[in-house]
């Protein structure tokens, strides 16, 4: 985005308070924030700031409902402590991409007590010997690194997909009623529509007679 609609985006969205997703991959920060970012954005649960040429996150502001957050493809090195003073209730952030070189650096997310699951993909630090191990071992509250937990079965794509899935089959289900209903109403059909033939064949052959009987 230019400078100026950059602004005007922002300005636009400072005036809905309700904003729960922000994407915005590929804006450049300045000084190490992104014009228009700030505390008002308080319903906020998803922030992608994704190749923005982060170098720090000092003026990240203060987002308590953030949940999930993406920082891929910045120039991130340290300073992550303040994502427990100011992000409190993360569960997933993504740092791949970034300057990270040593356990150190990471240590400082041991605060964030909600975090489930981080990603260091092409971050110098996965180059370490028993890397995972080490992961795991230091942010005790995590699941998935990286995608996979210390199983290396791979994290779901979405809660929320798998909870569609499930009404949708519910759903199915339902409209499927019990199965043999509609063959026991065919069955019915069938039998009213002999009665019926026989019937209409018996008034036929009166009928029939009684022509004869008249000539």
């Amino acid at each position: 985005l230019g400078a100026a609609m950059h602004v005007k985006l922002m300005s636009g969205l400072m005036s809905s308070p309700k904003v729960t997703e922000l994407v915005l991959d590929n804006c450049r920060s300045s000084n190490g924030e992104i014009e228009g970012l700030n505390d008002s954005f308080k319903e906020l649960e998803f922030l992608s700031m994704a190749s923005v040429e982060l170098t720090s996150l000092a003026k990240l502001p203060t987002l308590s409902k953030l949940r999930k957050l993406e920082l891929s493809d910045n120039i991130i090195s340290g300073g992550l402590e303040v994502l427990a003073e100011r992000c409190p209730n993360l569960t997933y952030l993504n740092l791949s991409g970034n300057k990270i070189k040593d356990l150190g650096t990471v240590e400082a997310l041991q605060n964030l007590k909600n975090l489930k699951s981080l990603d260091l993909f092409n971050c110098e630090i996965t180059n370490l010997e028993d890397y995972r191990d080490s992961i795991f071992e230091l942010l005790q509250q995590i699941t998935y690194l990286d995608g996979f937990d210390q199983e290396d079965n791979e994290a779901p794509d979405s809660e929320d997909d798998e909870e569609g899935d499930e009404d949708d089959d519910n759903e199915d289900e339902g409209e499927a009623g019990p199965p043999g209903e509609y063959e026991e109403e065919d069955d019915e059909d069938d039998g009213g529509s002999d009665l019926g033939e026989g019937e209409e064949e018996e008034e036929v052959g009166l009928s029939y007679l009684m022509k004869e009987g008249i000539q």
